[in-house]
């Protein structure tokens, strides 16, 4: 193995050789991930060993308490270890760690630092909101532009938007396939986040459903002074609220995410989907088959940002990618 050197942004990298065997950790809200992968240079795609997700709850209570309450902490620090057993046997040359809303907003966030250095021997590198876009933006289209191209005959199809719907922030990216990055902002509005804020009965009253859709809209104004929403042309949607809504439009039985991703969903199905969710008590969401049992408290909060979202755009459909932030992580270690 390729002694690593631990540095301060989140990553080990290799002295001698550019790696092709990389580790990438995102650390979010709602869940953290693990994807070991293999980079192949030639085609510039990514081929995975490893993707796994633990939801933990990491961000419980911070949007009130700016705290990472203990419980969190344990539960992600329990995930972390069971990362460490695949990352020591699979030995990549490269490793980073990114930690994203919750870490940024706690005032004791370094507690999860120690915490995860002791464990992986490098510190998580708490990145910005607009550098979690780029990942997002990246790592979704590094996989989808190709067919988002073929689809539309190489004509009306950029700018594309990535929506990247997390716990606690919203990710809107803008651009485009050949340039990259456009624009991009962070909102804080999320699943966990527009759940604990406003969405607490259950199902969640009418009133309590406007207070979101109010809140929601306040932040999309802002997205709009700094991503150009209107001049959107293809839409993907990335992250576990998403690629959920994704599974429940294909009416499958048991999650699948060959099935999910690249999956086209109309707009109006998206809408219906929200609307439904909402009006569910959480036992009847806990029944849907695709459902993970971490997203069950939450997912009415991330889709109705998603379909607040759509009907600002002029776009008929929604592209589902399962590669994501995770992705764009691996790949900053190759390129």
């Amino acid at each position: 193995m390729t002694e690593l050197d631990s540095t301060s942004n989140g990553m080990s990298v290799s002295e001698t050789e550019l790696p092709t065997r990389v580790a990438a950790i995102d650390c979010g809200t709602n869940s953290i991930r693990l994807l070991v992968a293999d980079y192949d240079s030639d085609t510039g795609q990514l081929h995975d060993l490893v993707r796994t997700m633990e939801i933990v709850r990491l961000g419980q209570g911070v949007d009130q308490t700016r705290r990472l309450a203990p419980e969190a902490l344990e539960r992600t620090f329990k995930a972390i270890d069971g990362f460490q057993e695949s990352i020591a046997e699979l030995k990549p040359q490269a490793i980073r760690f990114v930690a994203t809303s919750a870490s940024r907003d706690a005032e004791n966030s370094d507690e999860f630092m120690a915490g995860v250095k002791e464990r992986l021997g490098i510190e998580p590198a708490v990145i910005s909101g607009n550098q979690e876009a780029e990942f997002s933006f990246t790592g979704a289209i590094n996989s989808q532009g190709p067919a988002i191209e073929a689809s539309n005959d190489g004509e009306g199809a950029w700018p594309a938007l990535v929506v990247d719907i997390g716990g606690g922030s919203t990710e809107c990216v803008l651009g485009t396939l050949t340039a990259g990055v456009e624009s991009a902002f962070s909102a804080d509005i999320g699943c966990v986040r527009m759940t604990e804020r406003c969405l607490k009965s259950d199902p969640p009253t009418a009133a309590e459903i406007t207070q979101a859709r109010e809140e929601i809209n306040s932040a999309l104004n802002e997205v709009n002074q700094h991503v150009e929403l209107g001049s959107t042309r293809s839409l993907v949607g990335v992250a576990g609220t998403v690629t959920t809504i994704g599974a429940i439009a294909a009416g499958i039985d048991q999650y699948d995410a060959e099935v999910t991703h690249g999956l086209v969903i109309p707009a109006d199905k998206v809408h219906d989907i929200a609307e439904s969710l909402l009006a569910q008590t959480r036992a009847e969401r806990a029944a849907i088959p695709v459902m993970h049992p971490g997203r069950v408290d939450v997912i009415g909060g991330g889709a109705l940002v998603l379909s607040e979202l759509i009907k600002r755009l002029d776009v008929s459909e929604l592209r589902i990618s399962e590669h994501d932030i995770l992705d764009g992580i691996a790949l900053s270690l190759v390129r």
